[in-house]
């Protein structure tokens, strides 16, 4: 008898899916979702175009850097910016001072020690500040060439006329200040004086005197009239006619009690500086007139010091609430470049963003050498752009390397979008979106908000253009840039 159980039936096992089914499955897997992988790859795209355009902005701050050496080898020699302090009416003093000093009487032994006030003679300076202060100039602009840099230099033609009161050392609580008038000095301190070509002579109180070198009150670069004896005892008016070379900036600092300034120039675009803007000013194509005018209370001095008060009282303080104008231009070439290099990836992105759409809804297949190309197009513009620049004005170099990156493009997507319709349209674009980009740069207050706008619109239109697009719906995978 067959005592072994019967056998225990086998489940059934899962058929193993084979390798074709596999391959089929991945590839609708990427075929359902290859709207998003073509946005990937382009994304990639647009970054790793990042790197040849910090490569352009790395050579705009090198030539940069060589406009500006040259700018101060050429300015070096002419003159650089006016910085005017004066005048200030120094007179010297001398006051008799006791001091108890310890003294000696006899030797040896009977040598006694004792205290005896001693009086010595103390010499102190006075500065006095102008009552009024009129200074009437013409600026004169040219340029200056050194290769192919261009550097904005100014003649100024000045004449400075005032009037001191009498001085008056009461302030100084000594009693027995004696002044030295035959030592009195009138002082202007000039930062650049190597424009003054001409024998200077300030006229005082009718008196014709020469100026000398040296500001004389300071250390630094200068000028100052050592007056007649007699002269600065009393109330006088003054005057000095004044040329000097200068480049980017004239200053003046209101020292009077009442200071006024009056400029004109046929330089058309001015960027008056300093704590005080004109109470006037007329600016036009043919240049500008300013007028300032400036009260005590503009300033932080005392009307009047002498050297040995406490506070000392130093250059800084003397140039405290200066004003003036500047002559440089407002926005060079090189600072309109680079703010046009910050909407390179902008450019890049709007352009890649045409081509997609193209692929999208025209069933046109790109792939990465493709997008690549026009990219590195779109860089070269900016290149362009700097290059000629710095031969040609503005306007023209950005028309210029604008319509050679437009043609070299439409030409290629004529190619590549197999159809001379397709590429006038995508030239006709790339077109409209230079000449909007140039107009921002145009834009100075507005820059932002009118690339704020436009970014607006771009994106509202391509929202428009891809409302019926889904994924399910998108080109095979194989559209998709490779």
């Amino acid at each position: 008898m067959d005592t072994t159980p019967p056998a225990t039936p086998t489940p059934p096992q899962p058929a193993q899916p084979q390798p074709a089914s596999l391959v089929a499955s991945a590839r609708n897997w990427f075929s359902r979702h290859a709207l998003f992988f073509k946005i990937i790859a382009i994304g990639f795209f647009v970054l790793l175009l990042l790197i040849p355009l910090a490569l352009v902005e790395g050579t705009l701050s090198e030539r940069q850097s060589r406009y500006n050496e040259a700018v101060a080898s050429i300015t070096a020699p002419w003159g650089g910016s006016q910085y005017i302090i004066g005048p200030i009416l120094v007179v010297p003093f001398t006051r008799q001072v006791e001091t108890e000093e310890w003294v000696t009487n006899g030797v040896g032994t009977g040598a006694n020690r004792f205290k005896e006030k001693i009086a010595r003679e103390v010499t102190s300076e006075a500065y006095f500040l102008p009552d009024q202060l009129n200074v009437q100039g013409a600026l004169e602009p040219s340029e200056r060439k050194r290769s192919i840099y261009t550097a904005h230099v100014y003649t100024a033609a000045l004449h400075i006329t005032g009037r001191f009161d009498k001085p008056d050392f009461a302030f100084t609580g000594i009693t027995n200040a004696q002044p030295q008038w035959d030592r009195a000095r009138v002082c202007f301190a000039i930062s650049d004086l190597r424009g003054v070509r001409e024998t200077l002579t300030l006229a005082w109180a009718g008196q014709t005197v020469p100026m000398l070198p040296g500001a004389g009150f300071t250390q630094g670069s200068g000028l100052h009239a050592v007056l007649p004896a007699q002269a600065a005892q009393n109330a006088a008016e003054f005057s000095l006619t004044l040329n000097l070379n200068g480049s980017d900036a004239l200053m003046l600092a209101p020292l009077a009690r009442n200071t006024k300034m009056s400029l004109k120039s046929p330089w058309p675009d001015p960027s008056f500086c300093g704590d005080y803007l004109p109470v006037q000013r007329t600016i036009s194509p043919d240049g500008f007139e300013a007028q300032w005018e400036m009260s005590l209370y503009a300033r932080s001095l005392p009307q009047q010091w002498h050297s040995d008060q406490g506070a000392k009282i130093s250059d800084a303080d003397l140039n405290k609430g200066a004003f003036g104008v500047r002559l440089m231009p407002a926005v060079s070439a090189y600072r309109i470049v680079e703010r046009a290099i910050k909407y390179g990836i902008l450019f890049i992105a709007l352009t890649f963003t045409i081509f997609f759409l193209f692929e999208a809804l025209a069933k046109i297949r790109l792939n990465s050498l493709n997008y690549l190309l026009v990219g590195a197009t779109l860089c070269v513009f900016f290149l362009g752009l700097l290059a000629l620049s710095e031969f040609i004005a503005f306007a023209a170099a950005y028309a210029v390397s604008a319509a050679i990156a437009t043609l070299m493009i439409g030409l290629y997507c004529a190619r590549i979008l197999r159809g001379a319709r397709r590429a006038l349209l995508v030239s006709a674009m790339l077109g409209c979106v230079y000449a909007y980009l140039y107009f921002v740069l145009r834009m100075e207050d507005y820059a932002l908000l009118a690339g704020t706008a436009a970014l607006f619109a771009v994106l509202g239109a391509i929202m428009y253009a891809t409302r019926n697009l889904r994924e399910t719906g998108a080109p095979d995978a194989t559209t998709s840039p490779s």
